[in-house]
């Protein structure tokens, strides 16, 4: 089928109504990403990028002007999510040509994977023969890079997380063939598994002797600054009509409010204006190793209670029958030293077999005051909350999910609670402000840090310094945020986005245009989208095809 027919077929596809075609793009995507199995492999790449440009014609092709609100939305979140894929994978595309140099010996393995997702038939002994011929390439990649003191470190460290990657689908690979073809099994054995021990050297040769890590350092934090450019793409596409320099300015704002009510809170406490000190009488009231669970639990019951009894928002049945709680390992609280959440809260507290300084850090930054702070950002009304309505209602809008959203819906409710005086001590005040102040920080650190005006330890530092962490809950935040499993906007995402909604709060439910209630369970059954579109559908605006960021949320930055 030429081009032009595979786009006609696309086309023909497409209905009158958006919505079908982003359940079809979604299937058709995620069919792609079964099949090709390696993430730097070119013709993975170049198969995306054909996806997401035929959609984006094929989408020129809806009657925007006739349809609907709701679905002009959807179109004009579906385009800008079109158009934010192809420049991420534009990106993605760069970052592997950067690694390259590093692995010559990588188009030769993606063949051999890529073959065996179509089921080709193999020679066994031609096999044998290329995979001890890369077995020698790596060692003459080593013998190159040893030498050379001039190799970029982020496209090195990049290249040993493809070499990770590669080295986990050709072990896939392998499992295919043998033992059901046993002249595989004969000619292939030995030379794969000397290869696969190659490849897992190879790997900590690039973190330790090119990036210079340290060998006995599991978790490195290894940031990649991607530039003031890059940042202003991604605002551009989470509609934020605002520039990074802004974004701090504002948080300075916010931190500055936070300070004088810590500062309140000491006063209250007997500490004077020493918030510091107040912190530290907070950190050291915990419950004992083995009672987190329950407070956990008394806590999520709490926040439940005080939603219904305050008619804030609608809370299905099903929410509060499936919510349940895991705990942490020592290992993943490397990167997420206090809770995650959803259906399920994952609860951080001290593992017996960490070292002693260890279980005193997790025990102080998971106190009592800060847990009571949180648990409802977790579940009740916060991201469980959202996942019951988000898998129920808009699904179409799925793909579209942004943090701004979850993140700022979730970081909405502290700020609401607060207002309605949920705090019932200056202890709780301070846990309450503690986090308030975090997410104010996290804006600070992280796009100072992708601005380049911030180093790794810089930010560790400043967390400690400007929050009060604890310095292995400040590395284990910085771990998060620069690990690669998350935007370059996401830590900034909780403060913005709440502030979005707190505004459009403001525009709707103290103009009288909106109940309480009524507002908050739009918010939820919009789904997660960025929060002017979200404005736009409450407020009932036009929505036009082109639609730009303009809305200044942020009084004091005109």
């Amino acid at each position: 089928m030429t081009a032009a027919l595979a786009l006609l077929s696309t086309l023909a596809m497409i209905q009158p109504s958006v919505r079908p075609s982003i359940e079809q793009f979604q299937a058709d995507s995620a069919a792609l990403d079964r099949f090709y199995p390696v993430e730097m492999a070119t013709p993975r790449i170049d198969r995306l990028q054909k996806l997401y440009g035929d959609y984006a014609k094929a989408l020129q092709a809806v009657p925007f002007d006739k349809l609907e609100r709701s679905e002009q939305i959807d179109w004009v979140l579906f385009s800008n999510h079109l158009k934010r894929q192809e420049a991420l994978l534009k990106a993605f595309r760069t970052q592997v040509e950067e690694s390259k140099p590093f692995l010559t010996f990588a188009e030769d393995l993606i063949d051999l994977c890529q073959d065996q997702r179509r089921s080709n038939p193999i020679p066994s002994p031609k096999i044998a023969e290329e995979l001890t011929a890369i077995n020698q390439a790596i060692g003459k990649l080593k013998t190159k890079w040893e030498a050379d003191k001039s190799a970029n470190k982020f496209a090195a460290y990049r290249a040993a997380r493809f070499n990770d990657s590669l080295n986990r689908n050709l072990a896939s690979w392998y499992r295919f063939y043998n033992s059901y073809d046993p002249s595989f099994s004969w000619w292939v054995k030995e030379p794969f598994e000397r290869l696969q021990k190659s490849l897992e050297d190879y790997s900590a040769f690039l973190r330790q002797t090119v990036c210079g890590l340290r060998p006995n350092d599991p978790n490195p934090i290894v940031g990649d600054p991607i530039g003031r450019e890059a940042l202003l793409n991604e605002l551009q596409y989470e509609f934020i009509p605002y520039t990074p320099e802004e974004l701090v300015q504002i948080a300075e704002k916010e931190y500055a409010w936070c300070e004088a009510e810590m500062k309140k809170a000491a006063q209250e406490m007997g500490f004077g204006s020493d918030w510091k000190k107040a912190l530290e009488k907070v950190k050291n009231d915990y419950v004992a190793p083995g009672d987190q669970p329950n407070l956990i639990r008394d806590l999520a019951l709490e926040a439940i209670d005080y939603v219904e009894r305050h008619d804030l928002v609608t809370v299905p049945p099903i929410a509060k029958e499936t919510w349940r709680m895991t705990m942490m390992s020592r290992e993943a609280q490397k990167t997420s030293p206090f809770f995650l959440g959803g259906e399920q809260i994952m609860v951080s507290f001290p593992t017996s077999e960490m070292e002693h300084n260890e279980k005193l850090g997790s025990l102080r930054a998971n106190n009592i005051h800060f847990a009571r702070a949180t648990v409802h950002h977790e579940l009740i009304p916060g991201h469980h909350l959202q996942q019951v309505y988000s898998s129920r209602y808009n699904l179409q809008r799925r793909p579209f999910s942004t943090p701004f959203w979850i993140e700022g819906n979730a970081l909405y409710y502290e700020f609401l609670f607060w207002n309605m005086g949920f705090q019932k001590s200056p202890e709780n005040r301070v846990g309450m402000l503690f986090w308030r102040m975090h997410r104010c920080a996290r804006i600070v650190f992280s796009l100072n840090f992708h601005l380049k005006k911030m180093s790794v330890q810089e930010c560790i530092d400043y967390l400690v310094d400007k929050v009060g962490h604890e310095r292995n809950t400040a590395e284990g935040e910085v771990r998060r945020s620069f690990s690669g499993a998350y935007s370059p906007l996401y830590q900034l995402s909780y403060m913005i986005g709440a502030l979005q909604i707190w505004q459009l709060r403001r525009e709707t439910v103290e103009k009288g245009k909106l109940k309480e209630k009524e507002f908050h369970d739009r918010v939820f059954l919009e789904g997660s989208i960025p929060i002017e579109l979200l404005r736009a559908s409450v407020l009932e605006q036009k929505v036009p095809k082109d639609f730009k960021s303009t809305w200044r949320f942020y009084p004091g930055i005109p």
